[in-house]
């Protein structure tokens, strides 16, 4: 660069050598950044148009985090907030070398000369930043007067990889590679470039999200958890996962406004008459938001992480999670250059075009870049999901009997080195309810090994294994919920009869050990009938014409058959039961999240009921278990039981001949009748 005269030489000195401006990215946009968008707006940067991009911005420039991942909608301003801002601030406040990737080639391209070129030209005071050397103003490149480089680029293995950059920014993520050229992922070959900057490296990556969900029957952890997919979603999830809240100005309460708190009135026959309706419900005092209150409580907005929570005084409370990574995911209804109605009407439009082609694509963009939230393909309505099963939870006692329940059925499912063994209760009414009252693992056997530890059950190879079912399942108690300490036994068990080799022939000797003892009316092996056109339920004796004492079966033992896909039907209708005594069927909250996933492993095809992942589904099998051994004619054949007469063994508690008093194990609430003799014998006289 060449100078006229030794007092220029001496200003330039001069103001490369003045120390950094004290101020943060969101001050420096408002001091020295001017819009020119003829149409849209003109005029100096204004942070109060957008406040949730205050934090962000001001997070790309802290030394407290390294990382940083922004998930929003188009026409949110991230783009201009983070990136345009983030350079403004490296080139004018504090110089410090800053790149630029792009998707594609043509993307980076096209960002030079629409974005950082206007950038240069609208802003002065940035603009004049710029070496005046032929080769300083390039369209991948910009030199400044102190010495900092801005690159723009787009992701490749050589683009990646040796070049030590202090601030790296990555714009529309989710529309780059998952893997570079097979070294991992864009951001974290990215990141790498940064480790030598210390405190002062910051990679950040902002983007609408378009990656599918790669789990739909995925349940939250915990209540800022995003659903699992790649891209942008998958970096705020690593991170502090922060969420904008504001507040009611009716009941000053801080909500997230998600777009199903939005409500209009579908009389109008036009789409555009419905969306000007549009108002926002608080999900706390039920009030409606008019579209116009939206931008005062933007202004008292805040990002409230992981554990936090906002108080009734307005202040974040909580335990702030511990991380170098900041994370942010804002929702569409706040995006602050598109309206409620706006927002409403693209649904509607998008709604309208799926019913009349089929296709999501419109209604995938509009959740994708319209809300900022990724895309749940229409297929999954008709799939049962984990989250919605959990949401359905009950308040019920662990491992009591709850009231109104009549009697308590058992039903095992084989494993590898366990039983799974799940317990229900049945209430009255036609169709009767259902509700689960335990669940257990039997997984140790009184077997022990060298070092006196009990080893793994073998159902495979050891009856003495299937008796621990005896113990632990049929003659198991559990407590009355009315607090009277009363116990109720459990009526009958079932348990599955195949499994690997070896578990059919230990079953069958199990059911012969127990007919030895007079417990074999207390049980019975299940088993699928390949029949799609069996019955419900039917009683089997497998090899019925094998006599011969080699065989595992020889006809002696009855094998309770189900139509698999029937019973299943039943159980999934009755999932969709809200109305107790209508043969609803009732889950508690302490079960595990596992037991979701495994009630809804599997789906309806056109086969059947199919478990094309081959994920564990025993609670969805020992559910079916129950409903198919309830309904059996020759056993419980609880659809004909008079419930104002029922028998003794589903008579109400105080009747009950399952219950018994805490204090006198043999004495239960149902006596057997005394015959008296005498008037017997006047009687036959």
């Amino acid at each position: 660069m060449s100078y006229k005269s030794l007092r220029e030489i001496v200003r330039t000195l001069a103001e490369n050598m003045r120390p950094p401006e004290r101020m943060t990215v969101a001050k420096a946009a408002e001091k020295y950044r001017f819009i020119n968008q003829p149409g849209a707006y003109v005029g100096q940067w204004d942070n109060s148009t957008a406040p949730y991009m205050v934090e962000p911005m001001n997070t790309f420039a802290s030394r407290d985090y390294s990382n940083m991942a922004f998930v929003g909608p188009a026409q949110s301003g991230k783009t201009d907030s983070i990136v345009i801002n983030g350079l403004a601030y490296s080139v004018k406040v504090d110089p410090m070398d800053t790149m630029l990737f792009c998707p594609t080639n043509s993307a980076a391209r096209d960002f030079s000369i629409r974005r950082v070129d206007r950038l240069h030209r609208h802003s002065p005071e940035i603009g004049a930043m710029l070496l005046k050397g032929r080769d300083a103003d390039n369209v991948m490149d910009k030199h400044y007067v102190t010495g900092m480089i801005f690159t723009i680029s787009w992701p490749s293995v050589t683009e990646l990889a040796g070049r030590p950059v202090g601030r790296i920014i990555m714009t529309d993520f989710d529309r780059m590679p998952i893997d570079v050229g097979g070294d991992g992922n864009a951001f974290d070959l990215a990141t790498k470039r940064t480790t030598t900057f210390g405190t002062f490296a910051m990679c950040a990556a902002e983007s609408s999200p378009s990656h599918p969900i790669l789990d739909h029957k995925w349940i939250p952890r915990s209540p800022h958890e995003a659903p699992p997919c790649t891209g942008i979603m998958a970096l705020y999830n690593r991170g502090d996962r922060r969420r904008w809240q504001w507040p009611c100005l009716h009941c000053w309460t801080w909500f997230e406004g998600k777009f199903d708190l939005l409500v209009w009135d579908d009389k109008p026959e036009s789409n555009l008459e419905k969306a000007s309706t549009a108002h926002m419900a608080c999900p706390h005092c039920g009030t409606m938001i008019h579209p116009d209150e939206r931008h005062e409580m933007q202004q008292w907005g805040m990002w409230v992480p992981e554990g936090m929570h906002v108080n009734n005084k307005g202040q974040l409370a909580g335990k702030r999670p511990r991380t170098t990574f900041a994370s942010y995911w804002l929702r569409g209804t706040a995006a602050a250059f598109v309206t409620w109605p706006k927002l409403v009407l693209t649904y509607l439009d998008a709604h309208d075009e799926h019913e009349r082609t089929g296709s999501e694509e419109s209604l995938k963009k509009f959740w994708n870049n319209d809300m900022g939230e990724p895309y749940v393909p229409k297929i999954t309505d008709s799939i049962r999901l984990p989250e919605a099963m959990k949401s359905r939870a009950e308040e019920l006692p662990e491992q009591m009997v709850p009231e109104g329940v009549r009697f308590i059925v058992a039903n095992v499912d084989v494993q590898k080195n366990a039983f799974v063994v799940q317990v229900h209760g049945i209430l009255p009414g036609r169709p009767h309810d259902v509700v689960v009252i335990d669940r257990f693992n039997i997984s140790k056997s009184k077997r022990v090994d060298e070092d006196g530890d009990p080893e793994l059950v073998k159902p495979n190879a050891y009856l003495d294994d299937w008796q621990l079912l005896k113990e632990q399942v049929m003659d198991k108690e559990y407590e009355l919920g009315d607090g009277s300490g009363r116990m109720m036994k459990v009526k009958f068990t079932t348990c599955d009869s195949g499994g690997q080799v070896g578990v059919t022939d230990r079953a069958y000797d199990f059911y012969r050990w127990l007919r030895e003892r007079g417990e074999n009316g207390r049980f019975i092996l299940v088993k699928g009938d390949r029949n799609p056109s069996a019955p419900r339920t039917r009683i089997s004796y497998p090899d019925s014409q094998k006599k011969d004492n080699k065989s595992a079966a020889r006809g002696d033992i009855p094998l309770l058959m189900f139509n698999p896909n029937m019973l299943k039907d039943a159980l999934n209708g009755r999932l969709d039961v809200i109305e107790p005594g209508r043969g609803m069927f009732h889950y508690p909250k302490w079960l595990p999240d596992s037991w979701y996933a495994e009630m809804c492993a599997e789906v309806r095809t056109e086969k059947g009921w199919e478990n094309p992942q081959k994920l564990r589904n025993e609670a969805w099998d020992l559910s079916y278990y129950c409903l198919g051994v309830c309904i059996s004619p020759k056993l419980l054949n609880v659809e004909m039981i008079d419930w104002e007469n029922p028998p003794a063994w589903a008579d109400v508690w105080d009747k009950n001949a399952l219950v018994r008093s805490r204090e006198d194990p043999t004495r239960f609430m149902a006596q057997p009748k005394q015959i008296d003799f005498g008037k017997f014998a006047e009687a036959l006289a």
